[in-house]
């Protein structure tokens, strides 16, 4: 009876505390919201924006589009993967054939091949460059809608049947799709009039800067090193065409710079960026040249645009300022920023604007663009720079006619992603970053 008594006492003495009839509150789940406020006000590189972002919300879009910044941007969860891949890769989702091509309105069978992969179902099986498409698929392809029935067949497919046309003679090719990484260097020669002496200039265009492409090992690097490697006795003209490139990632672009460059900065940077305690800090680096690398003697031009941005801009800086390799064609794009890619807290992809660049000797670009010594503005460039090269090393060259305007034509690619990349694509340490979130919560 005693010990009932005592046990009810205890239990009314309980009852008597709040806390125990109203238990305490947990620290509150952390949303995507929260985390990507989080993370821009740590990393962001333009501070004073900072103060015009909502705390609270629920629209991770809307905060993104708060900001000045186009390049800042958040791709949701379920797109994220693929975004990643596109940014990181020259991966062909879905597979392909390995072909590009381009549409002549002009012809009754508009579709050319441009480029053929090495090492793709099409290069295997022999389909020719500069061919022309007849059918897809028993499907004949002419007129406006060629260009779309193609596209189709090559989306839904996975054996492709073409029929195709080259030298008055027409084959047929059966293929089938596979995963490919696409070459992101390229090498045509222009300009050959044998009969004359003329050996032509070779165009080596680079269409982007990625760690994983047909080369996935060491990606656009590596290919633009084994081509200067096998080529070392080349004696011709030749032009690093980056005209339309987009950027990728830093450390690409630095080291294919590196590979013309003999000694010096090839580029500065300075980023806004988190501390192992999760706080916010400012860095600077400086990228060096190393010597002994095969681009470092010849005969050099490089070839910009309007569309030749971030990356390329910085490659196109490290080379001209540190070499007597000048840049021909038009004022680049004038991106001299770039962002890091974070992994956010609910699986999405966030990257934030947090680095600028300067040249190697100290200047920014940003919103100027790069000028060219030698400026192409209203000329065909292949011939601009075939001019130049003309001049400055008395390459033997053809006449400038309509014949070569019509040669210089089919240097034109497909492009399948015309939009600027945002470039500059630095990689930061997931585990470390959201650590620091899950701290800053308590």
């Amino acid at each position: 009876m005693f010990l009932r008594i005592i046990l009810a006492a205890t239990l009314l003495g309980l009852l008597g505390c709040s806390d125990f009839i109203h238990p305490v509150e947990s620290t509150p789940k952390p949303t995507e919201y929260s985390f990507n406020y989080w993370l821009l006000q740590k990393v962001y590189l333009y501070e004073d924006e900072l103060a015009n972002l909502p705390e609270d919300g629920d629209s991770v879009q809307v905060l993104y589009r708060t900001l000045v910044d186009p390049y800042t941007r958040y791709t949701p969860p379920s797109k994220s993967d693929d975004a990643i891949t596109a940014i990181n890769t020259s991966k062909i989702v879905g597979g392909d054939i390995g072909m590009r091509y381009y549409s002549n309105k002009n012809l009754e069978h508009p579709i050319i091949i441009t480029r053929v992969y090495p090492n793709s179902p099409a290069a295997r099986a022999g389909v020719p460059r500069f061919g022309k498409i007849i059918s897809a698929n028993d499907i004949e392809l002419t007129g406006e809608k060629a260009k779309a029935t193609y596209d189709s067949i090559l989306s839904y497919s996975k054996t492709i049947d073409l029929l195709v046309e080259h030298d008055d003679t027409s084959t047929l090719y059966n293929l089938t799709k596979e995963n490919l990484y696409a070459p992101t260097v390229f090498v045509d020669t222009l300009f050959v009039d044998s009969a004359n002496g003329n050996p032509g200039i070779v165009f080596i265009t680079i269409e982007g800067f990625k760690p994983t492409t047909a080369d996935q090992k060491n990606g656009s690097y590596g290919e633009l090193k084994a081509y200067l490697d096998s080529t070392a006795s080349d004696k011709r003209v030749r032009v690093l065409d980056l005209r339309n490139n987009p950027g990728g990632h830093v450390n690409q672009c630095i080291a294919m710079a590196d590979l013309f460059v003999k000694e010096g900065t090839l580029s500065s940077r300075n980023w806004r960026a988190l501390t192992a305690d999760g706080e916010s800090q400012y860095y600077s680096s400086t990228a060096k040249a190393k010597t002994g690398d095969p681009g470092e003697t010849g005969k050099y031009l490089i070839l910009a645009n309007r569309g030749s941005a971030s990356c390329a801009e910085i490659f196109i800086a490290a080379v001209t300022e540190t070499t007597d390799i000048p840049l021909v064609g038009e004022k680049t794009y004038g991106k001299g920023i770039g962002q890091t890619n974070y992994s956010t807290f609910a699986g999405g992809l966030a990257t934030i604007t947090d680095l600028e660049f300067l040249t190697p000797k100290g200047n920014s670009y940003h919103g100027i663009g790069i000028k060219p010594k030698y400026d192409c503005e209203g000329s065909p460039s292949e011939n601009c720079a075939a001019q130049v090269a003309n001049k400055l090393y008395g390459v033997k060259i053809p006449n400038l006619n309509k014949v070569l305007a019509k040669q210089a034509n089919h240097f034109v690619y497909y492009n399948t992603s015309p939009n600027l990349e945002g470039g500059a694509i630095e990689w930061n340490n997931e585990s470390t970053y959201l650590k620091a979130f899950k701290n800053s919560l308590f």
